[in-house]
């Protein structure tokens, strides 16, 4: 039977198999034919405590049962009312306020909307965004336009807005990073938006603490806003919860999404320091933020993001994730160094690049590559020659065995 859906990054001309999973546990997927994988990338790095986590499980099913969905322009519910408490008590301080959202894509619509919004409430005539070297946040139009330029966007390149370009501080020239911003910022652009620590489907690309930490008081010094997109690297993914921690740095803007509900079901949230929220607050209508959708502070997608916050509160989900980390480390040393470059890790998230002239999202090895785990069993997205895992906390030795396993086979087959 054909299908008659049009699947995300997925070039359907090429006939690649699409398997059809019809349930899942822990760091497994179970196929229609049978087949089990291994999810070892968190199904596109939602996924963190484990497929259908049980107590996720249940508050979806028992707030389903209650309150399934409500405008939230005027109105709430307790969901969502824990939900901000939850994620304002665990968040960087200074983040007083949170603005639901549906995916990390409108996440970071919010934060670049708040940024613009505050410097024209302000009175300032600050309209520029500031990025940073081989960025992804997103699809849509506003952050296609803060991402990297290429295939991703070419075609969409005449709707998509001019932004300052920082260069990745690449180990080594670091201050060349730093100089470029603190250029930038000297001529007052409304804000600056980074991914925390490492960029995702930018190359999985790791950068130190201290250049975070330098980059958030450079923006602080000449008063440009710093936009911290963890949406990736939210929930645990860089051995704390939110990469910023590592460096001690409180955003300006938060960005938060996949990971918020375990990765059960969609949400968003955008947090803001109390100095945004205050330049709207008006008794002037005009002045209002001007963002919803229909489904903001969806009550089922708040009880699941209730239910994640309380299992790290009441369990011990850090631990997991040193345990993961250093068993990843472990695996990562062994894979041999002629076949492989460029080790990177940071918390559960490890990259590695196969030696080989065919490199670059669009090569024919990433295909290839995902054939290729698919066959043993494992659910691997290459970005083009870079191999990465981003397991769910669940994923246990034996099944780290098997994703290591096959990727030290694949080195061997396609060098």
């Amino acid at each position: 039977m054909t299908s008659s859906v049009w699947h995300p990054f997925t070039q359907h001309g090429l006939n690649e198999p699409i398997p059809q999973v019809v349930r899942a546990e822990g760091a497994l997927l179970h196929c229609a034919d049978g087949s089990t994988l291994i999810d070892a990338i968190s199904s596109w790095w939602v996924t963190t405590h484990g497929h259908c986590h049980p107590r996720i499980v249940a508050a979806i099913a028992d707030q389903a049962a209650r309150l399934d969905q409500v405008i939230f322009a005027g109105y709430t519910h307790e969901p969502a009312e824990a939900v901000a408490r939850g994620v304002i008590d665990i968040a960087p301080s200074g983040l007083q306020h949170v603005f639901f959202s549906d995916s990390g894509s409108t996440a970071v619509e919010v934060a670049l909307k708040m940024a613009l919004g505050y410097w024209n409430v302000v009175d300032s005539r600050r309209v520029s965004i500031l990025v940073m070297e081989h960025s992804y946040h997103g699809d849509t139009i506003g952050t296609m336009s803060v991402g990297e330029r290429g295939a991703f966007n070419r075609a969409y390149e005449p709707l998509l807005f001019d932004v300052g370009t920082i260069p990745f501080p690449v180990a080594g020239s670091e201050q060349a990073t730093l100089d470029a911003l603190a250029a930038a910022c000297a001529a007052k652009p409304a804000a600056f938006i980074v991914e925390p620590l490492v960029l995702g489907a930018g190359g999985m690309l790791v950068y130190p603490t201290w250049v975070l930490r330098e980059m958030a008081a450079i923006c602080a010094r000449h008063d440009v806003l710093f936009i911290a997109d963890e949406v990736m690297t939210g929930w645990g993914r860089t051995g704390t919860l939110f990469a910023c921690e590592q460096a001690g740095v409180s955003p300006d803007i938060m960005c938060l999404a996949k990971g918020i509900t375990g990765g059960a079901i969609p949400l968003a949230v955008t947090l803001a320091n109390g100095r945004l929220f205050e330049a709207h607050r008006s008794t002037d209508r005009a002045r209002m933020f001007f963002h919803s959708s229909s489904y903001t502070a969806n009550p089922i997608a708040c009880a699941a993001a209730a239910a994640n916050l309380a299992i790290w509160a009441e369990e011990d989900v850090l631990g997991r994730i040193a345990t993961l980390s250093a068993a990843v480390a472990d695996r990562m040393a062994a894979l041999d160094g002629a076949i492989f470059a460029n080790p990177r890790q940071i918390g559960t998230i490890a990259a590695i690049d196969l030696v080989t002239d065919d490199r670059g999202y669009l090569s024919t090895l990433g295909p290839e590559l995902r054939a290729f785990f698919l066959e043993r069993g494992l659910l691997l997205r290459p970005l083009g020659n870079t191999i990465y895992v981003m397991p769910p906390y669940c994923t246990d030795a034996g099944q780290l065995t098997c994703i290591f396993d096959a990727i030290a086979e694949a080195g061997a087959h396609f060098a």
